[in-house]
């Protein structure tokens, strides 16, 4: 990697951490300035706009989250031990995920909503691309006949995804990680439930 890309992804490194804390709109030019150590003309050398580097800066936490749920994946085996992997993996989100902040996917979406359309398609994307993860889980539990014929995959990726990110909003709202964890038994309990009965 040249010193170039190097300095490249070191500014969308910082910048994707200050953009989660302090939005796309309420970080200015000069913070960025300042969390990257680079003068203006430095960061417009690898970025045509700040609406660029946010794109850039999202795209790599979305990549980075996306990771640490495929990582918690390997090795699991059934749909309701995938399940909970991935609960059990958003409510650490908080205390062991690189970029701080809270979940991006969540913050871009709300911050994205009526200002900023290319963010927002990035983050429908992202969600998307987290919705289809648990559909396939789901799915496929459906087809190896662990979970129940007739439960919606879609259904269950909505309220696992609503769930926990209301909760992960909570959770920084009041500093009180009660949320977090309610949520996370509340859903455990949920998957159990769609198990096919063993009778």
């Amino acid at each position: 990697m040249s010193k170039a890309e190097e300095t490249k992804n070191r500014i969308i490194q910082q910048a994707a951490n200050l953009f989660n804390q302090q939005g796309y709109a309420g970080a200015s030019m000069s913070d960025i300035m300042a969390a990257t150590g680079l003068k203006k003309g430095g960061i417009y050398n690898h970025f045509a706009s700040k609406d660029e580097l946010a794109i850039a800066a999202f795209d790599f936490a979305a990549e980075q989250l996306s990771q640490r749920y495929l990582q918690a994946l390997k090795g699991k085996r059934g749909a309701i031990t995938r399940l909970k992997a991935l609960i059990h993996t958003f409510s650490t989100t908080p205390d062991e995920f690189s970029i701080k902040g809270g979940c991006p996917l969540l913050n871009t979406a709300i911050e994205s909503d009526d200002t900023h359309p290319a963010l927002r398609e990035r983050a429908q994307s992202a969600m998307y691309q987290w919705r289809n993860l648990i559909h396939q889980v789901v799915q496929k539990g459906i087809e190896r006949e662990e979970i129940q014929f007739g439960v919606d995959p879609n259904a269950v990726a909505t309220i696992l995804i609503s769930t926990m990110e209301g909760a992960l909003m909570l959770t920084k709202l009041y500093g009180d990680r009660i949320h977090l964890e309610r949520a996370k038994d509340h859903l455990y309990q949920y998957v159990e439930g769609l198990q096919t009965s063993l009778e």
